[in-house]
């Protein structure tokens, strides 16, 4: 097994690792009884992006895409 690929196993495993924790630690999307009246165009709904919420949805996703790419990497059988 060459260097490359074990430093890519660790890199993968960290990136799992932190995938679980961010995903945790997100609010859930169901919006209850607030959207019913109307309460979720706030100041906080509407610059959601900026808000801690809006980081932790960026970084999951970013994430995720390093999460594919290594899959992918790692599973090719002349790397």
């Amino acid at each position: 097994m060459s260097a490359v690929r074990i430093v890519l196993y660790v890199i993968f495993m960290i990136i799992c690792l932190a995938l679980t924790f961010i995903v945790l630690a997100q609010e859930g999307k169901s919006a209850g009884l607030g959207a019913i009246s109307g309460m979720a165009d706030t100041y906080w709904g509407k610059n959601k992006g900026r808000s801690m919420e809006g980081k932790l949805q960026k970084v999951t996703i970013a994430l995720c895409v390093l999460f594919m790419v290594i899959a992918l990497v790692l599973n090719i059988k002349t790397f």
